[in-house]
């Protein structure tokens, strides 16, 4: 399966670091985080990538070219102009995208987890528009899903914001909440389905926008599996601390 892995970001909460180098690059444990997601997704199913970068684009490509793509089929797709967010991000990437299969797996640089890929590209549901990882965790922001795991809205539980394509008849207490992993297997269907979009957008709000048209689903990670968001220089520690545990069984 095709892999794109979203390393465009600016990296903010992790300056000064980041004023200096792309957030995809921060090592962890000595390892740059854009290295070990390729790796990982590399040794669990995923046989070629599509790399967006903008913040310090040549930084990423350099190191790539100086890696030797590690050998693996490794595209770039270049938001020069400002980062696209992560529809935008896809709509952008779409030429370099296509394969045989119809669908690729979207992955963000900044997430070191223990997931086995080759378990949630094993539980895809080729028929949806696309398969979103889940974790029952608690969050300020959650997606809604229906008793078969069927994308419905979003809320923020904090502020009581909800988004739904069912609204204004659309009670959020009846639907199960679940956060969101930054990780989904995506339909090459969502292309034309983009065409009408602005270049720059969410991709969770156009998943809201087609939920109603299309079946989104939610796979619901094993309840042993850790993540870590490295976004944060509090993540960032966290990361570390997790990477001496784990001793390498991880991203």
């Amino acid at each position: 399966m095709k892999a794109l892995v979203f390393a465009a970001g600016l990296g903010t909460r992790l300056r000064p670091i980041t004023d200096n180098m792309p957030k995809a690059l921060v090592p962890v444990a000595g390892v740059p985080m854009l290295e070990r997601v390729i790796l990982k997704l590399a040794s669990q199913g995923c046989d070629s990538f599509v790399v967006n970068v903008h913040h310090f684009a040549s930084m990423i490509e350099d190191f790539l070219a100086d890696k030797k793509n590690f050998g693996l089929p490794i595209a770039i797709s270049e938001e020069l102009a400002e980062p696209l967010e992560t529809g935008g991000g896809i709509k952008h990437a779409a030429p370099l995208l296509h394969s045989e299969e119809g669908r690729f797996l979207v992955h963000n640089a900044d997430i070191l987890s223990t997931l086995d890929t080759r378990w949630f590209i094993g539980n895809d549901n080729p028929g949806t528009l696309a398969t979103l990882l889940v974790r029952d965790a608690p969050a300020d922001r959650c997606l809604l899903f229906d008793d078969d795991m069927r994308l419905t809205g979003w809320t923020n539980v904090k502020t009581g914001e909800v988004k739904s394509p069912y609204l204004p008849d659309y009670d959020p207490s009846a639907y199960h909440k679940y956060s969101f992993c930054g990780i989904h297997i995506v339909s090459e269907d969502v292309f034309p389905a983009m065409a009408s979009w602005p270049e720059k957008f969410s991709i969770i709000d156009f998943y809201l926008s087609m939920a109603a048209l299309r079946p989104i689903k939610g796979v619901i990670a094993p309840a042993d599996m850790r993540l870590v968001d490295i976004g944060s220089q509090e993540g960032l520690c966290e990361a570390e601390a997790l990477a001496a545990q784990e001793n390498g069984h991880l991203i």
